[in-house]
């Protein structure tokens, strides 16, 4: 493979071109130190040139080491496996993580997160038409923050304002101040700080764990003995140049959640019963109408029984605020045996798939008046050994 490349970052200045041996002769290696800007005094702490002289012994060739603050940039260049590998927050090895990187480890215990509001503010759902307060867009911070406000059926746009900072900790003063109604804060920030200022704002809402500091991953298309001995340099050496050892290693499920954040359904859709799969069982035995809302071919090949299909095409954002008017689900029109009047069920593939939440709401809106939804859908369906067709 030609890793000679360019990657082009604003904060990382002119394009960076990797140099050395001539394309075709051998490979020198790319690493990227992304920098979150609430760890900028961590980073800071990494010497570059030792950390490029260590890593170059380590894999017994040369490695380049750059820098950036920009993760918007950063994100990029995991989508385009724009480096071999990548030492950063973890939602940078979160999306890695799906692109052909594998874990060597994190330099922190995981952490989790706090989505904290004002006082008067009671309950999660009530920050609709709220000002909150982030870091840069694609800071670990804004991630958990467009998680929990998903899970309480809400997205930024239901918001009066989204403010992006630098510093997650300043959220806390402008919701003292007033200038802020909420904002995500790490549990032991918190901690600190709500006993400094009493009965100043509450917790809104908790995430699951995170992985905590650096994050680092390596290609996988790299040589075995060549990732070994990367894995072996940031577990026992790193400290030399300034990076925490690498000694934990954080569940796979952690950094997968990471990624899905604000791409998995609610828990909750209003005006419509989110039934589970034996639920859903004993609403067919009594004459409800399961509508399969996947691809006809998906249909085919497996589905629940008795099924009805119906596709929903879907080209608008997987959101809470999804512009209905931009997919197409003139499908259910065409199902004879549906009464407005009486139960039907939409389901898809799972918690990740938008298609029967969407289908759901927009079958609300249309007066059906029995709406429910299958959230956990096929898979959930096979899960509890119910019946299944097709194939």
């Amino acid at each position: 493979m030609n890793r000679c490349r360019r990657f082009l970052g604003a904060r990382i200045g002119a394009a960076l071109l990797v140099a050395g041996a001539p394309c075709g002769a051998q490979a020198q290696l790319s690493a990227l130190v992304a920098v979150e800007p609430t760890a900028k005094k961590a980073a800071h702490t990494i010497l570059r040139g030792a950390a490029e002289s260590g890593l170059s012994k380590a894999a017994g060739q040369s490695v380049t080491v750059s820098t950036s603050e920009d993760l918007s940039d950063v994100m990029r260049a995991t989508r385009s496996a724009g480096f071999d590998i990548f030492i950063g927050p973890p939602q940078v090895a979160a999306s890695a993580l799906q692109r052909g990187y594998e874990l060597v480890g994190a330099t922190q215990k995981s952490d989790r997160y706090l989505l904290v509001g004002a006082q008067q503010i009671d309950a999660l759902g009530a920050m609709k038409g709220r000002r909150l307060y982030l870091p840069q867009q694609d800071s670990v911070y804004t991630y958990m923050a467009r998680g929990m406000l998903n899970e309480a059926g809400l997205s930024f746009q239901d918001l009066r304002s989204v403010q992006y900072e630098k510093f997650p900790q300043a959220g806390l003063t402008a919701l003292a101040l007033g200038s802020a109604d909420a904002t995500v804060v790490r549990e032991d920030e918190w901690a600190e700080w709500s006993a400094a200022h009493p009965k100043t704002a509450r917790v809104l809402a908790t995430s699951q764990p995170v992985p905590g500091g650096f994050s680092v991953v390596v290609k996988k298309d790299l040589p075995a003995e060549t990732r070994g001995k990367l894995a072996q340099w940031f577990g026992t050496s790193s400290t030399g140049v300034g990076l925490p050892a690498v000694a934990v290693k954080p569940e796979s499920t952690e950094y997968k959640r990471l990624a899905e954040l604000g791409l998995f359904t609610p828990s909750s859709l209003p005006g419509v019963n989110r039934v589970s799969a034996k639920e859903a069982r004993d609403l067919l035995a009594r004459g409800a109408t399961l509508v399969d809302t996947r691809t006809e071919k998906e249909y085919k090949a497996k589905r629940i029984r008795g099924a009805v299909f119906a596709a929903y095409v879907e080209k608008s954002l997987k959101d809470v605020a999804f512009n209905a008017a931009q997919d197409d689900f003139q499908s259910l029109d065409k199902v004879p045996q549906l009464d407005k009047a009486k139960p039907v069920i939409f389901a898809c593939n799972g918690a990740e798939c938008w298609k029967s939440y969407k289908a759901a709401k927009v079958a609300a809106a249309k007066g059906f008046t029995s709406v429910h939804w299958l959230r956990g859908g096929l898979p959930e369906w096979d899960e509890n050994g119910l019946p299944t067709e097709g194939g």
